[in-house]
């Protein structure tokens, strides 16, 4: 694989849920985690996408650049996990930055702290996907530490970095209200994350799993009722400051 080169999994050209106006969403394939509640596990392995060039991407990416202007959207760099493949990372979000192009990740935070640090000097807006809090339960979930999403944040926070926290709810694996709290209480340390969101778990990737042969252990659970999701929104909704 050349330099500029990487393996992307999907390009969506409307999201409307990925950072602040109308954005084109770059989905890279690799992804070290393997969340229970995962919809995309068609991305876990890096050379399951497509073989782009940075190149490509951006002649994709420039024919939305109206609408970025237009909604104060831009570029969201999301997964997978998109610090799998790094420097494929750094050189897109380089190349939106060279063309005027707001730009944001969507990571688990999972990376090293100088990848993060060079990544971030191209970016706009971090999305964290804060799987957990309490680290027995992170690594039940993803089967990987917390250490690295901490940090990653702690990262962010330093840098001034503004920061959305995405927070999947699902019913018996993420709602224990002592762990919602606290997690609520460490986010208040943060002066750089403008909003979170709560995330209601859904099963639209279900089939994904049993096309792949993979035991999905989430078959029985349903998605978390409207009163559920509202209590979580109030236990996460810490003062946070002005919108990014």
């Amino acid at each position: 694989m050349k330099a500029g080169e990487g393996y992307v999994h999907s390009i969506y050209s409307g999201g409307m849920v990925d950072g602040p106006g109308i954005r084109c969403v770059v989905f890279l394939s690799g992804c070290p985690l393997r969340c229970k509640y995962c919809h995309n596990p068609d991305s876990w392995e890096k050379t399951s996408g497509k073989l782009m060039t940075v190149d490509e991407i951006m002649e994709e990416v420039l024919k939305y650049r109206n609408y970025f202007k237009a909604s104060g959207g831009g570029v969201t760099i999301s997964g997978g996990e998109p610090f799998s493949q790094p420097e494929f990372l750094t050189e897109i979000l380089k190349a939106c930055k060279h063309n005027g192009i707001s730009t944001a990740i969507d990571t688990s935070g999972y990376t090293s702290p100088c990848n993060a640090k060079e990544a971030f000097k191209y970016t706009d807006l971090l999305l964290l996907d804060m799987k957990a809090y309490y680290p027995e339960n992170y690594k039940h979930i993803t089967g990987v530490t917390i250490d690295k999403a901490l940090a990653t944040l702690e990262l962010a926070k330093q840098l001034n970095l503004p920061a959305w926290i995405r927070y999947v709810l699902v019913p018996g694996l993420t709602d224990n209200k002592d762990e919602l709290k606290d997690l609520a209480e460490f986010l208040r340390g943060f002066d750089n994350i403008k909003k979170i969101d709560v995330l209601p778990f859904h099963k639209e990737g279900e089939y994904k799993w049993y096309s792949r042969g993979i035991p999905y252990e989430l078959a029985d659970t349903q998605p978390p009722t409207r009163e559920l999701v509202a209590e979580v929104k109030g236990i996460l909704s810490i003062t946070v400051a002005s919108p990014y």
